[in-house]
């Protein structure tokens, strides 16, 4: 699967990634993931990027994401500090990467 091609042309991209830290690392993952936070809030086209352990497993944790469009996405998962934060969470979770869900809006009326 190609990630981008599977987006949306137009409008903004929501998602959330999930993971699982491997017993002992909960802390460690949550340091790296808040210096992770740092970086993306700072990029022009991020508008959420929110942290989330959960109560009933603070080894289980959810991000919840929101960019301005394909184009801000795609610039998110190019940067360089992505790939180091990946590459360093891989040996930390049980999961081989973290699981990605992107959500669609609900047409309400």
């Amino acid at each position: 699967m190609d990630i981008l091609n599977d987006l949306p042309a137009t409008g903004p991209i929501t998602l959330i990634a999930e993971f699982t830290a491997r017993p002992g690392n909960g802390d460690t993952v949550a340091h790296l993931l808040a210096g992770l936070a740092t970086n993306v809030r700072r990029e022009p086209g991020n508008i959420a990027f929110d942290c989330f352990r959960r109560l009933e497993d603070a080894d289980k944790f959810v991000v919840y994401e929101i960019y301005r469009d394909k184009s801000a996405f795609a610039a998110h998962i190019s940067a360089d500090y992505g790939a180091v934060f990946n590459a360093r969470l891989r040996d930390l979770i049980v999961e081989p990467n973290s699981v990605l869900t992107f959500l669609g809006p609900l047409a309400v009326q």
